[in-house]
């Protein structure tokens, strides 16, 4: 059996000739795939617009030696009302670049990644505002880490291992969590990092992207874009590749 059918999420695309590209995928069931879609530039193409970035499809593939080719496509979600606002645009670019950095062919967690990443684009397309966006954006971002073993330590301090609770604390990116006040004396660090940002994250990491947590409902656009800075900064620097999605958004603010 050459044949495999799976769900799957358009990461990236490459021109492969005149009429064909190879489309970067997120699967369901085998992670990162890669497969050529044939004549997929021609006026005519079966696949054409299923082959779009930002795109969910149900596919059917041949097993290829070195590429898998996409023989059929049903799009699942086309998260069209993303295509109308240029933030969300670049969110979700950026939420599927981190998948494309971190993501692993033959991933054992592929389904929990497929599933927070598709609920997280679903999110960003129907946001009625920024905050909305953001919001999704930074369960995003905690989830993905936690599941590929990048979780962030948000509860005890990373040199003494003492909980800290209702008192501000520090943040290193580099370290993957907070530092105490006292422990910080040797560190120096200089983002601080209040507590009840800090319970907004734990809240962000804990609750699925349906649950409305009252963190939810008080956050604001500030607090968001805080969190996401941060949480940005650490995928950065744990990643081995660049973005490129988070340069674009910076240039056009």
């Amino acid at each position: 059996m050459n044949n495999f059918v799976t769900d799957a999420i358009n990461l990236k695309a490459y021109n492969l000739s005149e009429a064909d590209k190879i489309i970067v995928m997120y699967s369901k069931e085998k992670g990162l795939i890669r497969g050529v879609a044939k004549g997929v530039k021609k006026p005519k193409s079966k696949l054409g617009a299923r082959m779009d970035l930002l795109v969910a499809n149900k596919l059917m593939l041949y097993k290829g030696k070195n590429l898998d080719r996409i023989c059929q496509a049903e799009a699942l979600n086309t998260f069209h009302k993303t295509r109308q606002n240029m933030d969300k645009i670049f969110y979700s670019m950026y939420v599927t670049e981190v998948v494309n950095n971190f993501g692993v062919e033959d991933d054992p967690c592929s389904k929990e990644v497929y599933e927070i990443l598709y609920k997280a684009l679903d999110k960003i397309s129907n946001a009625s505002d920024t905050v909305e966006i953001l919001l999704s954006v930074i369960k995003f971002q905690l989830k993905m880490m936690q599941i590929s073993g990048f979780g962030i330590e948000l509860d005890c301090c990373l040199c003494c291992g003492e909980q800290i609770k209702d008192e501000n604390m520090y943040f290193s990116p580099q370290m993957g969590g907070i530092i105490c006040s006292e422990c910080n004396e040797t560190f120096k660090l200089k983002t601080v990092l209040h507590h009840k940002l800090r319970d907004f994250m734990n809240a962000c990491l804990q609750y699925d992207f349906d649950y409305v947590s009252e963190y939810d409902k008080k956050a604001n656009e500030k607090v968001c874009q805080v969190c996401f800075e941060l949480l940005k900064e650490y995928i950065n620097i744990h990643s081995s590749k660049k973005f490129n999605s988070t340069d674009i958004l910076q240039e056009i603010r």
